[in-house]
């Protein structure tokens, strides 16, 4: 046969590929937003149509307090741009370590009560690197790893080659189990996270660590669904719990609560330099310019020392929650700020989507496997301190709507939502985005 005629088709695998997943009604697309900074949760939409942009109330953005529009964080950004110019020149090795990155560890590393922090790129970025350079560093290690671990903590183990256990989610007594059955000899790493992004549950830090130490087992904690947000001064769930000082590493995120984008890690200073030293993802990635790095230093430096992003958060998240609940909406449990709204199907899950932004204006992501299991595809909701309660009540209308097309199950009977004049909790009555800059 001719080179030719072997030739092989790759396209065709691949649009084979994206067909299946479209067939099982998890085909992924995106939401074409461009967002505002000065209103309340909106951003432009731009349908895939080309129809005219339209306004759109955005209700799953991971910038959970709105530092990203926030003033003091838009300014550091403009000024670090005008001063330094757009990018940071290259890598940390050959002329990227500006300023501004040094200091910016440097509030890491205090935030969470630790000598040294290193930035990356992205959390999914951090944990790779972390967990892999501190596992592949110490000779024989085992890592205990949560069942619900994100896949950033998945790749980051698999890259360690190390031997891995999988501990039941959030189940101190089966890591016990394993734990006892390891060599004492043998160096151990933990590896959880503290706020669970897609149930919102939260680990059982303080038996974790418990656990760990009796074992002579290192702990590695992802906080990056809470650094920002929990704590007297945004440091995450540990801080909030009291046992922050216990942990040996923990990982976090900019791009979050901070509202900007970048991951790190914090740890002993003899940690810090190794991952430095060792991980390939640190040393030959450019830095994070200027302007990226000055916004999430003016982040993490207000959230330090201010409340009011905080309380107003879990302000709005109590109130989306009752009143999804109140009219009967399937909402998961939890004690945090995350709202999962259960669909348990694929396909209706992605119409639901589709119909919130085209009948309502309203944006929430269909979350689907692989993020989740098959059977619990589900919206996830994300409160800010910048919605307001006219917007909630327009949220719960646009989901009974949406519910009723789709023959969705409700929890119990329907009730009328709730509308801005009604009388709401007074948690909810907290400072707007533009006091709270003042």
């Amino acid at each position: 046969m001719t080179a030719r005629e072997t030739l092989i088709d790759f396209d065709a695998t691949f649009r084979a590929a994206t067909a299946r997943l479209k067939a099982e009604g998890r085909y992924r697309t995106f939401a074409n937003l461009e967002r505002d900074a000065s209103g309340n949760a909106l951003a432009k939409w731009r349908p895939e149509s080309g129809g005219p942009a339209r306004d759109v109330v955005v209700w799953c953005s991971n910038d959970y307090l709105a530092m990203g529009t926030h003033p003091e964080a838009i300014e550091a950004a403009v000024a670090a741009t005008r001063a330094q110019g757009v990018g940071a020149g290259g890598t940390r090795n050959i002329s990227g370590t500006h300023r501004g990155v040094v200091e910016l560890e440097a509030e890491l590393a205090d935030l969470h009560q630790k000598e040294a922090a290193l930035l990356f790129t992205s959390g999914w970025v951090s944990n790779l690197a972390g967990i892999s350079t501190i596992a592949g560093l110490l000779p024989g290690c085992v890592i205990f790893s949560d069942a619900e671990n994100h896949n950033s903590m998945i790749e980051g183990v698999k890259r360690s080659g190390c031997e891995k256990r999988i501990f039941r989610h959030n189940d101190v007594g089966h890591l016990r189990e394993l734990l006892e059955a390891v060599d004492p000899a043998r160096p151990k790493l933990v590896v959880f996270e503290s706020l669970y992004s897609m149930d919102g549950d939260i680990a059982p830090i303080g038996e974790i660590l418990a656990l760990a130490k009796r074992h002579g087992a290192m702990t590695y904690i992802d906080e990056v669904h809470a650094v920002g947000l929990y704590g007297p001064r945004g440091g995450g769930i540990a801080e909030r719990d009291g046992v922050m000082r216990g942990i040996d590493v923990i990982e976090g995120t900019l791009a979050k609560g901070f509202g900007s984008l970048g991951g790190y890690i914090a740890g002993s200073a003899a940690l810090v330099d190794a991952v430095r030293s060792y991980a390939p993802s640190f040393i030959f990635t450019s830095t994070l310019p200027p302007s990226v790095v000055a916004s999430a230093t003016a982040a993490v430096r207000r959230l330090k020392s201010s409340n009011v992003e905080r309380a107003a958060h879990q302000a709005m998240a109590s109130l989306v929650k009752h009143a999804l609940r109140a009219a009967g909406l399937p909402v998961l449990d939890n004690s945090s700020h995350i709202v999962p709204l259960m669909v348990r199907d694929a396909e209706k899950c992605r119409l639901a989507s589709e119909m919130l932004i085209e009948r309502h204006g309203i944006y929430i992501q269909p979350i689907n496997y692989p993020t989740v299991a098959r059977g619990a595809e589900r919206l996830r909701i994300t409160p800010t301190p910048r919605h307001d309660r006219a917007q909630v009540a327009q949220l719960v209308e646009a989901l009974v709507d949406v519910w009723n097309a789709l023959d969705l199950p409700f929890n119990a009977p329907k009730v009328v939502p709730l509308r801005p004049s009604d009388s709401t909790p007074a948690a909810c009555e907290y400072p707007d985005m533009k006091r709270a800059a003042e």
